[in-house]
């Protein structure tokens, strides 16, 4: 075949067969009378596994020595193929995103664009101060896109930097908690935390809470705690067992204490949280660190029954428990009747 038919039938142009040939890549068997290229069975047959080869990612010249080495082995180029791939689709994804994350600002003029990439490359940066220093040396009326922010949360382990991504995020002005959903339920256990942590400070923000309240039934601890904050500051009953667990484990018990306190307010949750704090108190496996905690916790509740318990308490086998506990009752005492409310009733 002359090489115009045999471009037809391969798909590769006249130029990239000529190519091949004075590369010694793929040589035809024979010229015409006229000098022009003649292709046998054979040579087109090398053009297909050129072809197929070039579409793995290789170059013509690894093409030229896999067709000719009889001892070429692929495994090693096939491993280097992949990585490099992978490489290249990271690469393509990052950009991606930043396209994405730049369309979704609206730019109004390649200025804005350019602030965008600006801060994204700042918050490339190997240096932590200069990551921070990107998010708050913005101008005066200019935000942030709340996708590039989001993005940085969820990567950014520098304990500074991502206080000042979520404090930056929160005042976006755009919508940071759909943007920071994905990683809240995200199989990496610091992208959760990280992911959460920034949700808790959006609390107000539209869809926080429902997401929130998801995350009530995460397997990590630390998440479950930054959750069950946010949600009994908004006065979410169903944070209340996360949030005696704190008080129980001795961490950010204050918090947790000053939180239910909060939820005691409603007299349809006073109850509830009297109860298992009364539970946890009389647990076998509390010890007297861990009921004295309780305790404190008990005398910040509102409604009726703490002064009762507290008397109990005053009596108990533990000294450092009835010590603790007739203080708070001295305290009470002390209260005026309007801080009181209905204790005494």
């Amino acid at each position: 075949m002359l090489i115009g038919e045999v471009a037809r039938h391969s798909g590769v142009s006249t130029r990239m067969l000529r190519h091949y040939d004075a590369l010694g890549l793929v040589r035809p068997t024979g010229r015409t009378v006229g000098g022009y290229r003649e292709y046998s069975a054979e040579d087109v047959r090398r053009i297909f596994h050129v072809e197929g080869l070039r579409s793995l990612g290789l170059s013509l010249k690894q093409i030229g020595r896999a067709l000719e080495d009889p001892s070429f082995t692929p495994s090693t180029l096939v491993s280097d193929l992949i990585r490099w791939t992978e490489d290249r689709l990271e690469r393509e994804r990052q950009l991606l995103e930043r396209l994405r994350a730049i369309d979704a600002s609206a730019p109004m003029g390649w200025q804005d664009v350019l602030r965008i990439v600006e801060l994204m490359q700042g918050l490339g940066s190997t240096s932590a101060a200069r990551r921070q220093q990107a998010v708050l040396a913005r101008p005066g009326g200019v935000s942030a896109p709340a996708e590039v922010l989001a993005g940085a949360v969820l990567a950014e382990s520098d304990p500074n930097v991502a206080g000042a991504l979520r404090w930056a995020l929160a005042r976006s002005g755009g919508d940071g908690v759909a943007a920071l959903t994905a990683g809240a339920h995200s199989e990496d256990v610091d992208i959760r935390r990280r992911a959460v942590l920034a949700i808790a400070e959006m609390a107000e923000a539209p869809g926080a809470t429902a997401v929130l309240a998801d995350t009530l039934g995460d397997p990590d601890t630390t998440v479950r705690r930054y959750a069950a904050l946010a949600l009994g500051r908004r006065g979410v009953t169903g944070a209340v067992p996360t949030l005696v667990g704190m008080v129980v484990e001795g961490c950010n018990d204050v918090e947790a204490a000053e939180v239910l306190r909060t939820l005691s307010q409603d007299p349809g949750c006073a109850d509830r949280i009297l109860t298992a704090l009364v539970d946890e108190l009389a647990a076998p496996s509390a010890d007297s660190a861990t009921r004295i905690r309780l305790t404190q916790a008990l005398v910040e509740l509102s409604g009726t029954g703490v002064r009762e318990i507290l008397r109990q308490l005053a009596h108990d086998d533990d000294r450092a428990v009835a010590l603790v506990a007739s203080a708070f009752i001295t305290v009470l005492d002390e209260r005026s009747p309007e801080d009181r409310g209905d204790e005494d009733s």
